[in-house]
Order: structure tokens, then C-alpha cells, then sequence
């Protein structure tokens, strides 16, 4: 058991954390969410010991073995293979101690100990969790100075993986991982035998591994049993109390409020005005949900262009002459695709988005792309180049040279960067709101295709949620490389799968994907495949029309349901009864066409299904 008993951290003269307080038992899975900013690293380096608190403290059980992955990765001549046998301090240790050992008494502890630490199959353990991480054979014996951070990162949580302390703890695992070993490091955290706590904005990994959410807000900390949805159902519901208990509270302080101004002169009546005037006085204010402009995405439309927007033909594409990463490349982009790469790192998905985003020019076919085309393209390194000693202010100036300040701070705003945050330094911004300062840069001139390279990697879970809602409201294309599945299921309808230096359609869904990976489900071989029906001029016209309309649909459907999101959060952070009638009158109606629309996708959808059949 763990014990976080009253908690106080201040930092900057910042209260971080308030007599944060929780019991988390033995052998729990926890899930440490909450906002960025909200102080979920600052609890785990004070659960670890990394950080003293200025009031509380943390009790655990005595030799407890905590595993937390330093900041600062491995590097050196050693390899990744080494260095995570070398993570096992008692076993390395036992055996150094047994090849010197003359003592038969002492020699027979020491292998009796080593049997019980299963010492003997460490080569084995070590190696698997490598692959699992992404590391093949031949990559487990390169020295570690010969791999990027990111890779070098994996090492590390390979050996923190592999030492099985007492108490796992994890902050943002899944940051330099792709989709491959999320699902790998999932299924290895939904056996880990001791106690775990992760800090993640990853949706699928808080629904599949944790059973408790320990929630951080306003510097205090709330446990929840279950997964992350079911957090989430009970916030909804606490949304509504509170949205209701404040429309009460308004009409019973607008009704004292009456009666005290046209009550107070009256000698017959004064002394109840009195009396009510004090109760008004210690009525305290219900606090709301704020509407967080940390939240806000609103990508520009852009103008229209007639398809296709690029199409590759036989194109071949990388860095060194005569050495292509991608051969054979054969894709069309349209204005309203919305496609979402899947592969390894490593296996060339970056460049490819490269190559569509013209920063790399083919080494041999063609890329034929409209020229009135806009693209913008997010990268984490643009979130790394921002200058911390510049405003966003500054930032959005200097790209939209020539426009006027009012369209500048426009701009901004479609993001969350009005008033004083407009103008406060880069450098004490959050990760996030860097992130929304990059994609507020790159989307500046209503790009018509938009190119994402794993813009979650600093956005909590709500954040992506408002992200999903915006690309999904966007009315330009958009390729997205990302390993928050989550995020793509709800926004690609087209996946193309980059593996051994090629790039083609994947013609399942994202859960087929996944079961490929882990090897689920897979469809028995068959001796010969079903010919596809071919359809005459008239039917492929209209299979056209109705992809064109389920396309439309879909996009109707989208929109209508960012609107609803929006207005749920306006419903939160209401102000007064009337308010809240108005906005749930809007939220009806636009529920209806949802509704409507849904309902005219599905149609549509089972017309397609029927022409085909």
C-alpha cells in the first residue's frame, strides 16, 4: 500500500499541490490524469523521492523497490542489450559475487537467490522486451551512441521494464513509441504483477490496463474505480449537478436580491430585508467547469480545388542517391481525405509526409500536386523551434507578414491565444500550448491539406478530444501519422499502411490493424478469392453520387457533433438560468439534425453496400 498524505508543493511562490491526499493499494493499476500543467510530474518525482515536499509526506511499505525512467537517456559504447541486463542491480551483483565467491555457505545463498529472481532466463526476458519496444536482433547489439533520442528513450523504459520493481512508474510512456509497441508495451503493463502508476493522455491505454484514475485538479488529487470512460461518465455527470445546482442558486440570488431592493425602505419589511441581505452576502458562489481556451481549435476552411489535390505515380523517395526509403509510390489525395499512416517508426512514414508536403522531391516517377495548393505541415520539431523569448503575438506576426493586427489576433483566437496570452513569453508556455501555438502558425493561410506528425505527443486527453472534434469540423484533407488510436478511428477514413518501402491502402479499420499486430482474429486461408462485382457506367455513376454523399454525410455529421461538444462546455460554465435555457434549446435542435444526419449516412451507407453486393 501507498500512502500520499496531505501533500503541499509549492514552486515559483505556486501553490502545485494542496494536501493532496490518497491510499493506493497494492498491486493497483493507476491511471494520474489531469490537466497540463496540474502537477501529475511534480506528485510522481514526490512519490519517488526526487522532489521534497514542503508539507506531508509519503509512506510505503519499507525495501519497497521503486522504478521511475530518468530523464536523462542512456548513452554510450554500451549496447541496448547490455545496458538492460546491466538494469538488474541484485542480479548483476550476485553474479560478480559468485564467480569470486569461496565461501560454500555464502555460494550457496547466492545461488539459491538467483534461482529465485529467475537470474537464468535474463538473456531471454531482456531480448523480448527489446523487440517488444521495436529493437530487432541485429539493433540490440548497436552501441547506444549510434541511436536518436527517442530510440535511446525506449532503452530506457526496456530496462526499467526489465528491473520489475515494486512499484512501476511510468510518465508519458508511449511519447516515443509508434502504434506497434503502444499495443506491445499495453499487453505487457496488463500483466505486471506489482503496482503501477501512469501518467498518460492515452484513451485506449487508461480504458485497457488501469483499474483506478487518480484525478489531479487544483492542486488536489480524487480516486475513481475503473477505467478511464468510466471517469469520464462520472465528470459528465458532476458537469450537469453542478451546471443545475448553479442555475438554482442564480434564481434563488436573483429572487433575495429583488426582495432586498424593494423591501429595504419599507419600516414594515426592513428587518426581513435585513435578514435576507445577510443571507445573500453568505451565499457562496458555486464554482463552474471554466470554458478553457486551452481547449480551442478552430482550423481556417480553405478555399476549394478541384481533385485531385496530388497523386504520386511510381514515385520513389529519400535521402541518399540511389538508396530510395520508398519505392513504387502510387497515391492519389482528394480535397476531403482524411487518411492516417500506419507502420513502424523507422519504416518511412515521415518521409512520406515529406514528400507530400514538397520538402523532399522524388528520385524518380512524379508527383503531380495542384499549384494553388496550401499545405500545412506539423512537426514536433516545429514545437521545439518556437523562440522562447518571442510572444505568440510576435510569432503570428512575423508569419503573416503584411496583414493587419486584427487578423493576426484572429488567428490566435481560433486557438485559445486572446488577452495577456497572446503576449506572454514562448518559453513560459506549456507543452501544449506550444503545440497550439505551432498548429495556430501552420494553418495561418486556411491550408486546403493539412499534415500532422504526432500533434498529441503534448496534449492531455481532453485537449485531444478537442483536436478530434476540430479536424473532424476541418473542411480540408488531412494525413495524419499518429499512435493515439483513439484519435485515429475518429478521424481517418483511409489508412495507408508503409511497410517494406512501399505505401498502400489498408483495407481494413483501424481494430483490424491491431488485431494484425498482435495476431488476433486472423482469417483463415482460402484457395481462391471471390472476383469483385464490376459495375456498368450507369451503377459506378451511381456509386460515385452516393460515396460523394455518404463523404458529405459524414462531414454533416462531424460538424453538427463539435457543435454539441461546443455547447456542452458552454452549458458548463453557464452564468444564469436564462442562459442555460437558451443553450439547451440550441443543443435540442442541433441534436435533431445529428440525429438526421446520422440516420442519412447509415441510408446511404446500406445503398453503397447493396450496389456492391
Amino acid at each position: 500500500m501507498l500512502n500520499i498524505n496531505g501533500i503541499t508543493v509549492r514552486l515559483g511562490g505556486r501553490k502545485i499541490l494542496d494536501r493532496a491526499t490518497a491510499t493506493i493499494p497494492a498491486g493497483a493499476r493507476v491511471g494520474l490524469i489531469g490537466r497540463n500543467g496540474a502537477g501529475k510530474s511534480t506528485l510522481m518525482k514526490v512519490i519517488i523521492g526526487q522532489l521534497e515536499a514542503d508539507e506531508g509526506e509519503v509512506e510505503m511499505p519499507r525495501r519497497t523497490r521503486l522504478g521511475y525512467i530518468a530523464q536523462d537517456a542512456p548513452s554510450g559504447t554500451a549496447t541496448p542489450f547490455e545496458t538492460v541486463l546491466a538494469a538488474d542491480k541484485e542480479r548483476a551483483a550476485l553474479l560478480a559475487e559468485a564467480e569470486h565467491c569461496a565461501d560454500h555457505d555464502r555460494l550457496g545463498h547466492v545461488y539459491d537467490r538467483l534461482l529465485a529472481i529467475d537470474a537464468y532466463t535474463a538473456d531471454a526476458r531482456a531480448a523480448r522486451i527489446l523487440l517488444g519496444l521495436g529493437f530487432d536482433e541485429d539493433m540490440q547489439g548497436q552501441p547506444l551512441d549510434s541511436y536518436s533520442g527517442g530510440w535511446k528513450m525506449r532503452v530506457a523504459l526496456a530496462a526499467l521494464l526489465f528491473s520489475q520493481p515494486d512499484v512501476l512508474l511510468l510518465d508519458e510512456p508511449s511519447n516515443h513509441l509508434d502504434l506497434e509497441a503502444t499495443l506491445w508495451l499495453e499487453n505487457f503493463l496488463k500483466n505486471y504483477v506489482g503496482t503501477l502508476i501512469v501518467i498518460s493522455h492515452e484513451r485506449d491505454l487508461l480504458n485497457n490496463v488501469v483499474d483506478v484514475i487518480l484525478h489531479l485538479a487544483g492542486g488536489k488529487i480524487a480516486l475513481y474505480s475503473g477505467n478511464y470512460d468510466g471517469f469520464e461518465k462520472q465528470r459528465a455527470e458532476r458537469v450537469a449537478q453542478i451546471a443545475a445546482a448553479r442555475a438554482s442558486q442564480d434564481a434563488q440570488r436573483a429572487r433575495l436580491q429583488d426582495y432586498v431592493a424593494r423591501n429595504s425602505a419599507r419600516a414594515s419589511t426592513a428587518k426581513q430585508a435585513q435578514s435576507r441581505a445577510k443571507m445573500l452576502a453568505k451565499m457562496q458562489p458555486i464554482a463552474a467547469l471554466a470554458d478553457d481556451p486551452s481547449l480551442s481549435f478552430d482550423f481556417p476552411s480553405p478555399s476549394e480545388l478541384r481533385p485531385p489535390l496530388i497523386t504520386l505515380d511510381m514515385a520513389s523517395v529519400g535521402y541518399a542517391a540511389g538508396t530510395p526509403v520508398l519505392s513504387r509510390l502510387n497515391l492519389r489525395i482528394d480535397p476531403n481525405d482524411r487518411i492516417a499512416l500506419l507502420g513502424r517508426n523507422g519504416n518511412g512514414k515521415t518521409t512520406l509526409a515529406r514528400l507530400l508536403a514538397a520538402q523532399l522531391t522524388p528520385m524518380d516517377g512524379s508527383v503531380h500536386a495542384s499549384g494553388k495548393m496550401k499545405v500545412g505541415y506539423f512537426t514536433q520539431y516545429q514545437v521545439e523551434e518556437l523562440s522562447g523569448g518571442d510572444s505568440p503575438l510576435e510569432h503570428m506576426t512575423q508569419a503573416m507578414s503584411g496583414a493587419t493586427p486584427g487578423a493576426v489576433r484572429a488567428q490566435l483566437g481560433r486557438f485559445g491565444f486572446s488577452g495577456d496570452k497572446a503576449n506572454t513569453m514562448v518559453g513560459k508556455l506549456s507543452g501544449g500550448e506550444r503545440a497550439r501555438l505551432a498548429l495556430a502558425l501552420i494553418t495561418r493561410d486556411a491550408p486546403h491539406l493539412l499534415i500532422l506528425d504526432e500533434p498529441t505527443n503534448h496534449l492531455d486527453v481532453d485537449a485531444r478530444e478537442a483536436l478530434v472534434q476540430a479536424l473532424n469540423g476541418y473542411d480540408g484533407a488531412v494525413i495524419l501519422i499518429s499512435h493515439d488510436r483513439h484519435m485515429v478511428e475518429l478521424t481517418a477514413d483511409r489508412l495507408v499502411l508503409v511497410d517494406h518501402g512501399e505505401a498502400k491502402d489498408y483495407p481494413g479499420s483501424i481494430d483490424d490493424y491491431i488485431d494484425f499486430i498482435l495476431g488476433r482474429n486472423q482469417p483463415k486461408a482460402v484457395a481462391g478469392k471471390p472476383k469483385a462485382k464490376k459495375l456498368d457506367a450507369k451503377a459506378r455513376d451511381a456509386a460515385k453520387a452516393l460515396t460523394q454523399a455518404a463523404k458529405d454525410a459524414e462531414a454533416a455529421s462531424a460538424r453538427l457533433a463539435a457543435d454539441c461538444a461546443a455547447l456542452d462546455r458552454e452549458l458548463a460554465a453557464a452564468q444564469c438560468a436564462n442562459a442555460l435555457s437558451d443553450l439547451s434549446r440550441r443543443r435540442a435542435e442541433i441534436a435533431t439534425k445529428l440525429a438526421q444526419a446520422e440516420a442519412h449516412w447509415i441510408e446511404v451507407s446500406e445503398q453503397l453496400e447493396q450496389l456492391a453486393a
